[in-house]
């Protein structure tokens, strides 16, 4: 199942995102060996900072199992700021309709050996699905992203291939990278869907995953957030990032004040 997270409902879904980043570090980091930065075992970088929207795949247990991020192009991103090499000189695209998607992943590890729904082809697939399905319900008409090699091989094979590309193949540290278009039309949409075999709404509701994310001590949800908020204060690796977890734990308490600002 899609569980799709954004600056509207983040807090709700904070261990969700702490897993997601610790995927990405696992796969970022550890497995392709790329130069990205983990603090406390959580992968992020200054795109994260920018309020995007995240694609993430659950297992039946809602357990984070892939992922992707969505990023508008009319302001800073990957492409632009990171990988301009691939450009070769050209401007970016910047359009309201059209975002960028990176940090693709799925958790092999876990994947490895299971049958059914679960597997990483199929969470492979059900990623894309999530990704064109609310890209096209939320009016962006097109996807830039920037992958390598091997990327393009398995989009093409999941008849899924990029209708055009930009700039050029760029050596890009230990890897080779390029930047594919793909449109979000419903005809790419039910050819994905059909490779994988992938019936029925994909989308997990917002409630059926707080529900499920919630601590089997009995806590009230507030005070398992309270507490969330506490870990997360001490584990703060930002200013900002301290700030906003004593800020939702203020609100939480009832307390109504603004949050302190530290300087440390």
């Amino acid at each position: 199942m899609i569980l799709i997270v954004d600056v509207l409902n983040k807090n709700r879904f904070l261990p969700i995102l702490d897993d997601m980043f610790r995927l990405r570090a696992r796969v970022f980091q550890d497995r392709m060996g790329w130069d990205v930065a983990v603090t406390n075992g959580l992968e992020k970088d200054e795109f994260d900072a920018l309020d995007p929207a995240y694609v993430i795949a659950l297992d039946d247990d809602y357990r984070v199992i892939g992922c992707a991020r969505l990023l508008q192009t009319t302001g800073p991103h990957m492409l632009s700021d990171v990988f301009h090499a691939i450009l070769d000189g050209e401007p970016p695209l910047r359009s309201a309709t059209m975002w960028e998607s990176t940090r693709f992943c799925v958790d092999r590890e876990t994947l490895a050996g299971r049958r059914g729904k679960h597997t990483v082809a199929r969470t492979t697939t059900e990623l894309m699905c999530g990704i064109l399905e609310y890209a096209q319900a939320s009016g962006i008409s097109d996807i830039i992203t920037v992958i390598d090699p091997v990327m393009d091989r398995i989009l093409h094979r999941s008849d899924n291939a990029p209708y055009d590309y930009v700039g050029r193949t760029a050596e890009m540290g230990k890897v080779r990278a390029l930047a594919a278009l793909i449109d979000t039309g419903q005809e790419r949409i039910d050819r994905v869907r059909a490779f994988a075999g992938v019936e029925g709404d994909i989308f997990a509701t917002q409630e059926e995953v707080a529900n499920a994310i919630a601590p089997p001590t009995g806590l009230p949800g507030d005070a398992f957030l309270r507490e969330y908020c506490h870990q997360q204060i001490e584990n703060a690796a930002s200013l900002r990032e301290r700030n906003a977890a004593i800020a939702l734990q203020k609100a939480l308490s009832g307390l109504g004040s603004p949050a302190r600002n530290f300087d440390t």
